[in-house]
C-alpha cells in the first residue's frame, strides 16, 4: 500500500488523480462510464435456432466455490463480475474503478484501491501494460526504489502437477507446520506454502517452484511477457514466491513492491496478474487485472482534468514493433503529447481503421523495419508525406512542428 509520506502527494484525492491521469493516457477508461456506452449490434439468430442465454452467477456464489490463497483475493470477485458481465462486446477494453477496502481487510490502515484490468486480450502485451502503468504511476508518486517480482504459475494442468508436490514437500515438514495450518495441507497445499512464506518459515526457500513445471509453450508465453519489460527497460528478478489461488490467476502473477529508504524493508505496492480462470465464470474473454492501493488520508475526491484531443495516433506493425511501442508511449507521456493508440490491436488494417474514427491529422507509424532502425515515421494524413524520425528525437521533433495537440 503506499504511504502518503512516501510520495509527493499532499492527500489520497492528489494521489489518485495522477494515478488516473496516467492510466487515461494510455487508454483506460472508468469502468461506470465504459458501462454507459451503446452496446455494440448484436448478430441475429437464425431463425430456429435457439439462444443460449449465459446465467452469470453473483459474486457470493462464485466466492462459495472458490478457494483463496490471499486475503485481497476476495476483493477481486466482485470487481471481475462487474468488468466482464456489464460488457456484451467482445472487443478488448481497458478499464479502471476504484474502492474503498475497510482495514479490517487490509492492515489497520483503511484504503482506497485502484484496479487497471485489460479484458479481452490473451496476449503478454496485457500483463505488460498493466506492470508499465502501475510503475509509472509510483514513479510519479515519488517512490524511487521498487522492485518488479514475478512468476509464472502456468496453466491448470501444470499448476497440477506443481500443488501435487508441493503437498508431498510439505507432508515431510508436517512436524514444523504449526498446529493451525496442518489439516491444511491434504486440501490446500498452496494455501499452507503462502501462509509458511508470509510467516518466513525456513522450510519455503526449498520448497517446489510453479516455473519448473511450465510447458514449452507456457514458458514461451512467459518469456514473451519478460521480453516486453526488457525491450522496455524494466529491470524485474523471477520470484517462486510470489504465489496465489489457482482459482483466480493462470500464468503470470506480479508484485510491485517499494523499498523502505530507513530500514530496507519491501512494501508491497501493487499487485495483480491474469486472471483467467476467475474471468471464465463470468464471460468467454481473457482478462488481467493490477490492483494498487493508497492509504486513505485528508481529501478522496478526484477531480478529473479534461484532456486535450490528440492529434497524433500511434499504429505498430509487427511482434518488434509492438514491443517497442511502449518505450516510445511512455515517451510521449512524460513530453505530455497526447496520443491515440491500440496497442491490444495485431493488424495494422485494424489500427489504421481506429485512426480514421479519431480523424487524427498525423499518424506515427512503427514497423518492423523502424524497430530495428531505432525509427518511427511521422505520416500526415492530408498529404501521405512522412519523415522517418529517430525514436530519441521524437518528441523534439513533434514539438517543433506543433503536432502536439488539436485544437
Amino acid at each position: 500500500m503506499f504511504r502518503l509520506k512516501d510520495t509527493q502527494h499532499q492527500n489520497t484525492a492528489e494521489f489518485l488523480s495522477s494515478a488516473i491521469k496516467i492510466a487515461e493516457y494510455y487508454g483506460f477508461s472508468s469502468l461506470e462510464e465504459a458501462g454507459k456506452l451503446p452496446r455494440i449490434k448484436e448478430v441475429a439468430v437464425p431463425p430456429g435456432k435457439p439462444i443460449e442465454k449465459r446465467k452469470i452467477p453473483s459474486a457470493s456464489e462464485c466466492e462459495s466455490q472458490m478457494q483463496f490463497a490471499r486475503r485481497d483475493e476476495r476483493a477481486l470477485v466482485g470487481s471481475a463480475k462487474r468488468c466482464l458481465s456489464s460488457l456484451r462486446d467482445t472487443g478488448s477494453r481497458l478499464l479502471w474503478r476504484q474502492s474503498t477496502v475497510p482495514s479490517r481487510e487490509r492492515s489497520n490502515v483503511p484504503s482506497i484501491v485502484l484496479e487497471l484490468h485489460v479484458v479481452g486480450s490473451s496476449g503478454a502485451v496485457a500483463e505488460a501494460i498493466l506492470i508499465i502503468v502501475a510503475d509509472a504511476i509510483a514513479a510519479e508518486a515519488g517512490i524511487k526504489q521498487r522492485v518488479l517480482s514475478i512468476n509464472s504459475i502456468g496453466s491448470m494442468d501444470s499448476s497440477n502437477r506443481y500443488v501435487r508436490d508441493i503437498g508431498t514437500y510439505l507432508r515431510k515438514h508436517i512436524d514444523s507446520i504449526s498446529p493451525t495450518l496442518r489439516p491444511r495441507v491434504t486440501d490446500d497445499p498452496l494455501g499452507v506454502l503462502i501462509q509458511l512464506i508470509e510467516r518466513g518459515h525456513p522450510a519455503t526457500p526449498r520448497a517446489p517452484q510453479s516455473m519448473e513445471y511450465l510447458t514449452e509453450e507456457e514458458r514461451r508465453k512467459f518469456w514473451d511477457l519478460l521480453e516486453y519489460l526488457e525491450v522496455f527497460g524494466m529491470p524485474y528478478e523471477l520470484n517462486p514466491h510470489v504465489l496465489g489461488s489457482r482459482d483466480c490467476w493462470v500464468h503470470s502473477i506480479f508484485e510491485i513492491a517499494g523499498v523502505d529508504e530507513e530500514t530496507g524493508a519491501r512494501i508491497l505496492l501493487a499487485y495483480g496478474g491474469r486472471y483467467d480462470p476467475l474471468a471464465a465464470r463470468f464471460s468467454d474473454s481473457p482478462a488481467a487485472v493490477i490492483s494498487i492501493a493508497c492509504e486513505i488520508h485528508g481529501k478522496t475526491t478526484v477531480r478529473r482534468e479534461e484532456r486535450a484531443a490528440p492529434a497524433l495516433y500511434f499504429a505498430h506493425l509487427g511482434p518488434e514493433a509492438r514491443r517497442r511501442s511502449l518505450g516510445v508511449m511512455e515517451t510521449l507521456r512524460k513530453a505530455e503529447i497526447p496520443v491515440y493508440q491500440s496497442l491490444l490491436h495485431e493488424r495494422i488494417g485494424e489500427q489504421m481503421e481506429e485512426a480514421k474514427k479519431y480523424a487524427v491529422p498525423y499518424i506515427l507509424l512503427m514497423g518492423h523495419k523502424e524497430a530495428m532502425e531505432g525509427n518511427i515515421l511521422v505520416r500526415e494524413v492530408a498529404t501521405n508525406a512522412q519523415d522517418a524520425i529517430p525514436v530519441g528525437e521524437l518528441t523534439n521533433y513533434l514539438k517543433r512542428h506543433r503536432v502536439v495537440a488539436m485544437a
